[in-house]
């Protein structure tokens, strides 16, 4: 198939790529390289791509509606999934501007993109943020979430809103995934498994808010993009037993789906350190802080709707998955690369 993937560049989108371009797919990869992090790593994680047949790129940003338009116009997608953000929880407390700009005006850009070009199926990006205020244990995508508590995670359900009206009016098979903290190999430097990998083989201290004591459904790279792909392959379709008078949340009479996409195994930040420093071999110098603003205290995926709807098992635990992020990182940082 012919696949547009936004956000190309980044940790998420660069391994599907590579996933998508070994069974065949031709791809084409969009990302600005802003300088959110380390263009370094981004350019890296490109430079692989641009290796292999089958992949060409476009550098622009979702929200310059021009060279979105003019790409899909080019290309002529079948399918797309949008990865491209502004990311991050913390940042969106300094420069709010950015999220209304990438995440509202640049999804509104590409949907509407996928409206004219006759897309057969978006996936898109949404986010446990979602769930914000809400504390019952895990998290199902049948809740309300209409308490966020930062701007990143109301632009994620100002997402799936946003899909719904195009799914709804449009018949645009629309589905979004809420990914639940992703980590591996080629990880964003700003992530908690990076940022405590350099700072340990630099023997600097690192940052462990709520000291430690808040729980994440850390899930390995492999398994998103297995999670990515079994959805873009199963378009969305209307919800024969949809009842607008008892409406779930996660479906419609629309062809339109919202999935949790974790791990569905919460592990305590503490135990996430000790992995680190028994893979690593280095023990972490901690610096011990109160819960940050806009932060939840627990993230629990309930993915059976995922599992029952496409076969999506995650297959790779926590102390797995450590020891390979942890072998990568060591080469790396072997290798003289301080991402």
């Amino acid at each position: 198939m012919r696949i547009l993937i936004t956000g190309a560049a980044g940790f998420i989108g660069a391994a599907l790529a590579e996933r998508l371009l070994a069974r065949g797919d031709d791809i084409l990869g969009i990302d600005n390289l802003n300088a959110y992090y380390d263009v370094a790593l981004k350019q890296a994680r490109l430079d692989r791509l641009l290796a292999q047949p089958g992949f060409r790129f476009v550098r622009a940003g979702i929200e310059d509606r021009g060279a979105i338009e003019q790409a899909f116009a080019d290309f002529a997608p079948e399918r797309v999934v949008n990865l491209a953000a502004q990311a991050g929880v913390r940042y969106s407390l300094e420069n709010p501007h950015a999220y209304v700009e990438s995440n509202l005006t640049g999804f509104i850009n590409v949907l509407d993109a996928c409206r004219q070009s006759g897309v057969e199926h978006l996936v898109y990006a949404s986010s446990s943020s979602v769930y914000g205020a809400n504390r019952t244990m895990p998290f199902r995508v049948g809740d309300a979430v209409d308490h966020p508590v930062s701007l990143y995670a109301a632009s994620k359900k100002a997402n799936e809103l946003m899909a719904h009206s195009y799914s709804h009016l449009y018949g645009l098979p629309t589905t979004g995934l809420r990914f639940f903290t992703v980590y591996g190999p080629w990880g964003r430097p700003d992530m908690s498994p990076v940022l405590f990998a350099r700072n340990i083989l630099a023997g600097k201290p690192i940052k462990v808010f709520n000291h430690g004591h808040h729980s994440r459904d850390f899930t390995y790279i492999d398994d998103i993009v297995e999670g990515v792909v079994r959805t873009l392959d199963r378009p969305a379709r209307p919800d024969p037993d949809f009842d607008p008078l008892q409406p779930d949340a996660a479906t419609s009479g629309a062809p339109w789906r919202v999935y949790n996409i974790g791990n569905g195994k919460p592990v305590e930040l503490g135990r996430f350190i000790e992995l680190m420093e028994q893979h690593l071999g280095r023990e972490a110098e901690k610096v011990m802080l109160p819960m940050q603003p806009g932060d939840v205290k627990d993230t629990y995926a309930d993915v059976e709707r995922l599992k029952h709807d496409t076969g999506y098992t995650p297959a790779t635990g926590i102390e797995t998955g450590i020891e390979r992020f942890a072998r990568w990182y060591l080469a790396e940082h072997a290798a003289g690369r301080r991402w």
